[in-house]
């Protein structure tokens, strides 16, 4: 069963109101639109580029009508394909979805056997390409950048020593060897894996053209809502919402600092929310999320 995460903290900041609309950047399994929908007679525009998303999206086509729309793509690209007008609201669930998660053979997860995939839109390289045709140093890099993996060169080094390496739990026992258990509850493989499907899809560039486009999207007094569930989405957020509203005067990598008169957001918390005891119990996945919001300037 699919737990949309942090799904009260989500209407609450997006605040759905009648009449407007509201664009669900990452649709996974419909929970956030299907919860948008329900809250205000409004309308919400869905985006995808997981094939199977589309199938999904149908039953809530069938159930609200023009209410409801969906496009198959990248949320990166959603400023050139949606319908050219202002958005009351923008909501990301960031990373890989519970569909995908419990499908061994999309190959996202290490708790069962399957293909080294992990693809998002089904297209391009895959994990298992990466892990069997790279350099050492391009694998090591790969797993340091993306997973913040301590032991990425030891790893990097028994991949080329034991490949072809095929499946899912061939690369996480091969992990688990290098990494040893470091504390009751997290699977030594977890950062690894992380690394490869953040690099497969190019998660992190996808989320910068993505807030680069709700910028764009949003109207005045629109909001910007984002789930994040690791550190390097959060502090991609962290950082634009911060200079888009003028809150920090240095230049970063990713995004042009503005003035603070020439804000385009207004920040309005500094402290990303987090999930309530009670939701991490229900639902172990939203330990690591981290919510924040802005409004359009």
């Amino acid at each position: 069963m699919h737990n949309s995460v942090m799904l009260a903290e989500v209407l609450e900041t997006l605040s759905p109101c009648e009449s407007e609309i509201y664009i669900d950047a990452t649709f996974g399994a419909g929970g956030y639109s299907k919860a948008i929908l329900e809250k205000a007679n409004c309308s919400v525009v869905a985006l995808d580029c997981d094939p199977e998303a589309y199938e999904r999206s149908v039953s809530l086509k069938n159930q609200y009508g023009n209410r409801f729309s969906f496009y198959e793509s990248r949320f990166g690209h959603m400023a050139r394909i949606l319908p050219a007008q202002e958005y009351d609201g923008v909501v990301f669930d960031l990373g890989v979805s519970s569909p995908q998660l419990n499908q061994a053979a999309r190959g996202f997860t290490f708790k069962s056997e399957g293909p080294l995939d992990m693809r998002m839109d089904k297209k391009g390289i895959r994990a298992a390409d990466i892990v069997n045709t790279f350099e050492e140093k391009e694998i090591a890099h790969i797993l340091w950048t993306y997973g913040e993996e301590r032991c990425s060169r030891a790893i990097a080094r028994a991949i080329i020593g034991k490949r072809p390496l095929e499946t899912t739990t061939e690369l996480a026992d091969l992990v688990r060897s290098i990494v040893g258990f470091e504390r009751k509850g997290f699977d030594p493989a977890t950062r690894t894996f992380q690394a490869l499907r953040l690099y497969v899809n190019d998660e992190l560039g996808e989320l910068e053209r993505g807030l680069d486009a709700s910028e764009k999207l949003l109207k005045t007094g629109g909001r910007l809502v984002v789930v994040s569930f690791h550190s390097l989405e959060d502090r991609i957020v962290k950082t634009f919402l911060k200079e888009k509203s003028g809150s920090i005067s240095q230049l970063s990598r990713h995004f042009p600092t503005v003035p603070r008169e020439q804000a385009t957001f207004i920040l309005k918390n500094k402290k990303a929310l987090t999930p309530s005891e009670d939701e991490i119990q229900k639902n172990p996945r939203s330990r690591s999320a981290r919510l924040r919001w802005a409004i359009r300037a």
